[in-house]
């Protein structure tokens, strides 16, 4: 999802360079959209990690 964000990024700076505002503004907020929703999952998993006091990922 942090990749998709970035994406959105570049792909809202290039068409803001090309003057295409409209197709940068549509990116750009669907880039901020994601990145929000990103940082809002990565806060939620750390705080149920410590609650259970489970790590996040494969046992080794």
């Amino acid at each position: 999802m942090l990749r998709a964000a970035i994406a959105f990024f570049v792909i809202a700076l290039i068409a803001m360079f090309l003057g295409m505002n409209n197709i940068a503004g549509i990116s750009a907020d669907a880039g901020k959209l994601l990145l929000f929703v990103f940082l809002a999952l990565a806060v939620i998993s750390f705080v149920v990690s410590l609650f259970t006091g489970r790590r996040a990922g494969p046992r080794l």
